[in-house]
């Protein structure tokens, strides 16, 4: 059997040896001042009114200098942070990178991906098409199905008695606001990550045989970060509304609804699991289930082994995981009908099985190496 010291090196060659254990929380690092950045540029030029905000954009568009690049830029941009992010995610469920010591930089994280899906939501509206009108009044009336303050809830956030200019103004200074805020808890848990140390594919901790950031790792992510730029480029400059929905391309009319509401891909999985449930205090139950189960996961954790590379039972679990919420994302941008109704409420209630199920997988799994160990002895 091989000793302690050879794995704890190997980890340190394995992370080496493989672009996709790269030191992914540095590899997102350039999106969030990019966004910032494009941003407030953009409000430079944005009017948020409902008379004048989609206008303005297309002004921005046809009159400012650059000023297509700049939306192109934002545009997407969130769509690759998004990219980005939820490769850490499942990278993250694959290696157990929430369990111990690592309990604090996961939860930090589950609160940066909230921040992130609320910081898109509001942001998707500001152009004020046909989507960013109707994203908002159903996504924001879902607010009324939480007892007793949900009412106040929503009225606050319309700043009336509909989603109008208050809405707008409001959703603006808020989409200006969060950023910042983002991107403190960002370095939060980059704080954490350093005080903790990163997980490794082999889930081995150990103080020796580091292998130091500059510049194995450095060259690493640099070579990450020119790889995903020209990624990004593509589709800045040849396909940059291909991620977008027609509809937002249609000014915003309170008269006329939209046949099929459909969000941006970030969010189609987690529309997929509210809309799987009729009842809207259902439907909002689950969606704060999802982030609830995220926050639990380091917490009912007991394993043996913590990489899933020798938990065979696991990793088939993980990637029947990953098909279920790409099947999901495909459910949410389908109408509401049969048979993608009934699809979706399968994929939900497995999407939760995975979480339930876990805990007991880790315990599952230290029973093996002791039989091995017991029998060897």
């Amino acid at each position: 059997m091989a000793s302690p010291h050879y794995l704890a090196e190997r980890s340190e060659q394995t992370s080496f040896g493989n672009l996709a254990n790269s030191n992914q929380p540095y590899f997102e690092l350039p999106f969030s001042p990019t966004l910032i950045a494009t941003g407030v540029f953009l409000a430079m030029h944005y009017t948020p009114h409902v008379d004048l905000a989609f206008n303005s954009v297309e002004h921005i568009m046809r009159d400012v200098e650059g000023g297509w690049l700049l939306r192109y830029m934002h545009a997407n941009g969130a769509s690759m942070f998004f990219i980005v992010v939820y490769l850490h995610i499942f990278r993250g469920l694959y290696y157990a990178s929430y369990s111990s010591p690592r309990e604090f930089v996961w939860c930090i994280g589950v609160v940066i991906f909230l921040l992130m899906i609320v910081t898109a939501f509001i942001g998707y509206v500001l152009p004020w098409g046909q989507m960013s009108f109707w994203g908002a009044t159903v996504i924001t009336s879902l607010a009324s199905a939480i007892p007793v303050v949900g009412d106040t809830i929503v009225t606050w956030l319309w700043g009336g008695f509909s989603v109008d200019n208050a809405t707008l103004n409001r959703f603006f200074s808020l989409h200006y606001l969060l950023p910042f805020i983002l991107a403190g808890a960002s370095l939060l848990h980059l704080a954490a990550l350093h005080q903790y140390g990163s997980n490794n594919p082999l889930g081995v901790h150990s103080e020796m045989d580091k292998i130091s950031f500059y510049p194995y790792f450095y060259v690493k992510d640099l070579v990450g970060w020119v790889a995903f730029a020209i990624f990004f480029s593509i589709f800045i400059f040849y396909a940059p509304n291909v991620l977008g929905h027609p509809d937002n391309y249609i000014p915003a009319n309170p008269m006329s609804t939209p046949p099929h509401i459909v969000p941006e891909w970030y969010f189609l999985p987690i529309y997929a699991i509210l809309r799987s449930i009729p009842d809207k205090a259902g439907g909002v139950a689950a969606i704060a289930l999802v982030f609830i189960s995220l926050l639990a996961l380091p917490f009912f954790q007991n394993m043996y082994v913590r990489s899933s590379s020798f938990r065979p039972i696991y990793q088939g679990i993980f990637w029947l995981l990953l098909a279920d919420c790409l099947l999901l994302g495909w459910i949410g941008c389908q109408p509401v009908e049969a048979p993608f109704v009934t699809i979706g409420q399968i994929s939900s209630v497995f999407f939760f099985l995975f979480f339930a199920i876990t805990p007991i997988l880790g315990r599952v799994g230290r029973v093996i190496p002791n039989f091995y160990t017991d029998e060897r002895g």
